[in-house]
């Protein structure tokens, strides 16, 4: 089946909400708990809010060419998500380059630079065409992954989870308002290591846009204020070592900088 082609129909399929099913926080409002668990939130730019994290979604290979890297066929598959903990943010200030902890357990430590898309409004079975109305902002993301745990665990027919679900694999910048620059569905996305350009791409040229991606997750969860997408990276993903400085790019926000430690 035509990856494109798989989209068609799906819409149709919307299914209705159930009686009686628990909202999200069903713990009692002022109930007692044994231990504090903190919020993990993210800089609001020109606000002294901040915003709630509550998902952290991450769409695969959606890009042709890094599909093709990965070993898959990007006119086949259709799009598949997974997440990461909210502990895995690890907020970087503009301007800035935060030092970024070498993981435990691998020794082929991978960039991935990303688009990152902030839910403001929720939803089950969202339409494609009123998708972007749902997105409060965006910002620039690295999906850090220990390649070889994540095709160890591949190759054994095993969840990858530990290859991408891991303290500080989420690296990112202040959330943008839409309000304020509007969406993101085209412009150069780059990365740099050391200066020399890995990546290099444009954001028309993801397989799944971010408001088909919001379109397809609302069809398996309900989308909820809080949730984030992580919409894919462009091909030539690769190892960085202790030292490096990583520098990312998406044409109308602020540049991203990490280096590893």
């Amino acid at each position: 089946m035509d990856r494109r082609n798989f989209f068609s129909g799906t819409a149709a399929a919307a299914a209705t909400g159930l009686a009686g099913c628990a909202s999200v926080g069903n713990a009692a409002s002022g109930a007692r708990t044994p231990f504090a668990v903190s919020t993990t939130t993210v800089p609001i730019v020109g606000s002294d809010e901040v915003y709630p994290v509550r998902r952290i979604y991450c769409i695969g290979r959606n890009y042709a060419a890094h599909a093709r890297e990965m070993g898959s066929d990007p006119n086949r598959e259709p799009p598949f998500f997974f997440q990461k903990p909210t502990d895995a943010i690890q907020f970087v200030a503009t301007g800035t380059v935060a030092d970024h902890p070498y993981p435990s357990l691998t020794k082929n430590y991978h960039y991935e630079a990303e688009l990152v898309a902030f839910i403001g409004r929720g939803g089950r079975n969202i339409p494609v065409a009123s998708a972007l109305e749902h997105v409060y902002g965006y910002t620039l993301g690295l999906d850090m992954t220990r390649r070889d745990l994540q095709r160890a665990m591949g190759d054994e027919k095993k969840p990858w989870e530990i290859g991408k679900s891991f303290d500080h694999s989420a690296p990112m910048g202040p959330v943008h308002r839409v309000a304020e620059i509007g969406h993101f569905t085209k412009g150069a996305i780059w990365l740099k290591v050391n200066g020399a350009t890995k990546q290099s791409a444009n954001l028309d040229q993801m397989i799944w846009s971010v408001a088909e991606q919001i379109a397809k997750l609302s069809e398996a969860n309900e989308l909820y204020p809080g949730d984030i997408i992580y919409s894919g990276t462009p091909e030539n993903v690769g190892p960085v070592v202790r030292g490096d400085l990583i520098e990312m790019h998406i044409d109308g926000l602020p540049n991203l900088s990490v280096r590893i430690v």
